[in-house]
Order: structure tokens, then sequence, then C-alpha cells
């Protein structure tokens, strides 16, 4: 399991009962997780101590509910040198995926040691947890979401982070029309970081299901990776979609196609309670070196 440990400001404290339990910088927040299958460890007076927690609606969505103190309209948490705004918004969410840290310090590791410039194509790049990291690195980055908000999100990311003014480019697109017009410009990567949605919409109501729609696209960005690509990292939070299936993906187009190296296996969160593991989706990742 590829185990993002590493954290100071954030903090798993427990899961169980299909919820979890975390520290986002001070504050204690209560979210529901169905991969959470098990009893919960810590005790329920901790469990009662959050500062506010995440209800599911029987109709569909949900809402926040606050208890002990107000929480503010935002506040930023650090991972390292990077600083990262979140909140706590619809569909239990609060902006960022603290998991993800594992493939930051992968792919950061990776850009350092290439000792040559490194361009990141970041599909359905949200808050922008990955163009931070790899615009630390000193990578150029593309970034793509078809969410204005979500784009405006990681430029506030950035700003806090301190990496303003490093050479990044915001794009609100759908990705598979971006991905085209990127092959007819003749532009080229070398790397590609992709997050793709289960289901979803692009800007002009393009449907996007990952079943049918991952395998092409892949295809599609290898077309734009370089004569010496870096990495290839896909995310997934799929139920159903196996490890094996993205390292399937990748050894069929990127390693076909370049050599290297393809391994896939679950993310996870270190809970503090019993030394247990939460799993948080699968990444499948391709080094070229």
């Amino acid at each position: 399991m590829f185990l993002a440990d590493k954290w100071e400001d954030y903090a798993l404290i427990d899961a169980g009962d299909g919820e979890k339990l975390e520290y986002w910088g001070k504050y204690l927040l209560r979210r529901p997780d169905p991969l959470a299958a098990w009893r919960m460890s810590a005790e329920k007076t901790l469990w009662d101590k959050a500062d506010a927690a995440y209800h599911r609606s029987a109709s569909g969505g949900g809402s926040w509910e606050y208890f002990s103190r107000r929480i503010p309209e935002r506040w930023t948490i650090r991972y390292g040198e990077l600083t990262f705004n979140v909140k706590p918004m619809g569909f239990k969410h609060t902006g960022l995926f603290p998991e993800q840290a594992v493939n930051w310090d992968w792919f950061s590791d990776m850009i350092r040691d290439a000792a040559r410039p490194i361009r990141v194509l970041n599909l359905f790049a949200y808050t922008g947890g990955a163009t931070a990291a790899a615009l630390a690195a000193g990578a150029q980055v593309v970034h793509v979401d078809a969410s204005r908000g979500m784009v405006s999100w990681a430029k506030e990311n950035m700003i806090s982070s301190g990496l303003a003014d490093k050479p990044v480019r915001y794009i609100v697109d759908d990705v598979k029309k971006f991905v085209m017009r990127e092959q007819r410009r003749g532009h080229e990567y070398e790397a590609v970081i992709m997050d793709p949605p289960s289901y979803g919409r692009g800007p002009g109501g393009e449907v996007w299901k990952i079943e049918n729609e991952l395998y092409p696209l892949v295809e599609e960005c290898v077309k734009l990776l370089s004569d010496d690509p870096l990495f290839f990292l896909i995310n997934s939070y799929t139920t159903g979609l196996s490890a094996q299936a993205l390292t399937n993906i990748l050894r069929m187009t990127a390693e076909k196609n370049f050599g290297g190296k393809t391994e896939s296996d679950e993310i996870g969160l270190p809970m503090k309670s019993n030394g247990l593991v939460l799993p948080c989706g699968i990444s499948g990742r391709w080094s070229g070196e």
C-alpha cells in the first residue's frame, strides 16, 4: 500500500461504523466514509468532541452540523513547504485529499532528481494539490479542470504556498477536448497526472464515465509524452476499479511505448487510534527512469 504517513497538520484519529474522525489543523471533523467497515476504536467521548460533522441525507446530499465552537469559513493546513486552504463544503469534502501526499512525495523526488526541465500535465486537477507539489519540485505545470471555481481555489493555494510566480497555466476546459487540442498543437509533456471522477459532465454537458472513458483518454495522453518521459500517474476513487486494472492500462499504453516500470496499489491513511490503515482509493504509477 502507498501510505500517506508524513502529515503534521492533518491526522486521521479513528475510523469505523462508516465514519472517520480527523484533525484538519486544530479542527476536529467527523465525516462519512463507507470504507470504514469495522467498529470504532477510539472512545465515544473523543468522537463527541468533534467541532463539526457531516450528515448524509436520505434524499441525497447532506449538510454540516457545527458543535462546540465556531469553525472559520476557511483555514490553512501545511504539508512540508506547501500550504492549502480548506473548508467544509458540500458532499462532505474539504477541498483536499490528504492521502494524495504519498503521490506528491513520489513524483516530487523524481522531478528534483531528473536535473532537466519537466513539463507536467495535471488533468482533473481539482484544487491543485498535485500542481503545488510539482511546482515546488521545479516543474512547469498545465493545470486543467472543468470547474472554474476549483481552478480559482487552486490559484489561491498556489498563492498560499508561495508559488504564484512559478510557471503554471490554468485551463478551464473539458479534459478530453483539451488533450486533443494539445496534440494538434504539437505540445509535449514529460509527465501526466490525472484524477478522473467516476462520473461527471464537462462545461458543455460532455458525459464522463470512467469505465468507458479512462483507457481511451490514457491512450491519447501517452501521445503527448515527449521522447524522454518521466512518469504517468492515475488516481481513482471508483469502487470496483482495481489496482490491477490501472496496471493493465499503463502497461498497455505508457510501458508499451516507452518501457519503464508500472506499479499500482491502494493508497491509505494510518489511524492514530489503533495503527490500522483506512483505504482511500488506488493509484497507478508508471515511471520511465
